[in-house]
């Protein structure tokens, strides 16, 4: 069952008063409603019953919107002292309200003794993530941080939904610089963890990929059970070196593993692949496509074997698992295969869905790619690479989003057009395609690839 259909048929526990001024230290200035509903840090979707959190950012201040908040919502968490209070609704005064976001999540999670698991890595966590919550779901109601509610607001706000009825809880962790990971793991404190691979993506705030690798392995100061992707020779160099003492899960396909697939058959749509795992072995068919999602689905099953899933049980779960919105979706339009990859992209990433849309058997190729952001140094060697596996594919028809990828595209040996955005993309694609093409989109959450298709 997932989180948002037991909170529909579920009373759920709310966040009382006094816990929120034990978690942050706060000075209660207004005294209203004394439990909550959940925390909120936007004015405009708040409801009755939630608390607001007044964040301050490079671009707002919460504070300026606590009048409407408070019209709408039971009471707020703020750092400075309203010039008039509002009378009947609950006013606490902290420090820091992001650091008291943090400690109420943090709070909420350490009175529950429950399995936390956290997932990590430079490509496949959201993925990852669902699947993981959903194989467990067969035993345990769970909680996840919804969409890609990954970083240091949107994790604790999902995790300050904690409650009662909740049994386990699987939460993806996203990361831009060093030490990130480290301070999500201050908030969740989980006792398992999954890296699902490291690759060149935010470079930006990485000086390397080496830094990258140490990043994400901050994890495992944390955890007692690390589940990791034995064929990512790079993940693996650094598990060996770090000096992590719990135990050690690995999946893969080539690699000795504990958890691992065989018989591997990759269709147009979806896979078949034999699930190896706890002494058993299962057939699985699958809905994903592409050989990146059979290591998504391995992830999530070594976690769920783990916390005691049967593998009958995961068959079933995958079986029905029908992606995640904006990731590798596959469509039919007008006769043309359509594979809408849109929701991000890095290196790895991209290169794993140009390798798909090559893969599949039928008429020409269309690869609509934008530009990969966040790369620092390594943004024009990155374009430059990927329009070389262009050209090794035989990509017919390439449309380039962006100066990075225009740029790169004049070595491109195929038709080449450049668009200066995702919907002058998606006007020369409608006066291109032909029926039986089969076309990918994908690109940066910057480059608004979805618009490609006018969504």
């Amino acid at each position: 069952m997932s989180e948002s259909t037991c909170s529909e048929t579920m009373t759920i526990r709310t966040i009382t008063l006094d816990e929120i001024l034990e978690a942050t230290g706060g000075e209660l200035i207004e005294t209203g409603d004394s439990s909550f509903a959940r925390l909120s840090i936007d004015s405009r979707r708040i409801e009755e019953g939630e608390l607001f959190v007044a964040l301050r950012g490079g671009r707002f201040d919460g504070h300026d919107f606590l009048v409407p908040a408070l019209e709408k919502g039971s009471g707020a968490v703020v750092s400075q002292r309203p010039r008039e209070l509002v009378r009947g609704k609950t006013l606490i005064l902290v420090k820091d309200t992001l650091r008291a976001l943090q400690s109420i999540a943090r709070h909420m999670r350490l009175k529950n003794d429950i399995p936390v698991v956290a997932v990590t890595g430079s490509n496949g966590k959201t993925t990852t993530k669902e699947l993981t919550a959903a194989i467990l779901s067969a035993r345990y109601r769970v909680l996840k941080n919804t969409g890609n509610l990954n970083n240091h607001i949107g994790l604790p706000l999902s995790l300050a939904k904690l409650t009662d009825e909740d049994k386990a809880v699987v939460l993806e962790m996203g990361a831009s610089g060093p030490g990130e990971i480290k301070q999500l793991c201050d908030i969740a404190m989980p006792e398992y963890g999954v890296v699902t691979n490291i690759g060149r993506a935010h470079l930006e705030g990485f000086r390397d990929v080496a830094t990258i690798r140490r990043t994400k392995l901050e994890l495992l100061d944390y955890v007692k059970a690390a589940i990791v992707n034995a064929d990512d020779a790079f993940l693996m160099e650094g598990v060996g070196k770090s000096d992590f003492r719990g135990t050690i899960i690995r999946y893969g396909i080539n690699s000795p593993a504990e958890v691992y697939a065989t018989d591997i058959r990759l269709h147009d749509r979806g896979s078949t692949f034999s699930l190896h795992a706890d002494d058993e072995s299962v057939e699985i068919q699958s809905r994903l496509s592409g050989m990146f999602n059979i290591y998504n689905i391995l992830a999530a099953s070594s976690v769920g074997v783990l916390l005691g899933i049967g593998v009958a049980d995961i068959k079933d779960v995958v079986g029905s698992f029908e992606g995640v919105p904006m990731r590798l979706e596959i469509m039919d339009v007008n006769g043309i295969t359509i594979i809408s990859d849109v929701y991000n992209a890095n290196p790895g990433s991209m290169e794993a869905a140009v390798r798909e849309i090559a893969r599949i058997n039928k008429g020409r190729t269309v690869a609509v790619l934008g530009d990969m952001l966040e790369l620092g140094h390594y943004a024009e060697e990155a374009h430059a690479n990927m329009v070389t596996l262009l050209n090794d594919l035989h990509i017919d028809i390439f449309i380039a989003v962006g100066p990075l990828m225009s740029s790169a595209a004049s070595n491109f040996r195929g038709e080449f057009y450049p668009a200066n955005s995702s919907e002058d993309a998606g006007n020369l694609l409608r006066n291109i395609w032909r029926q039986g093409d089969k076309v990918l989109i994908k690109g940066s959450r910057g480059m608004k690839m979805e618009k490609v298709l006018g969504r």
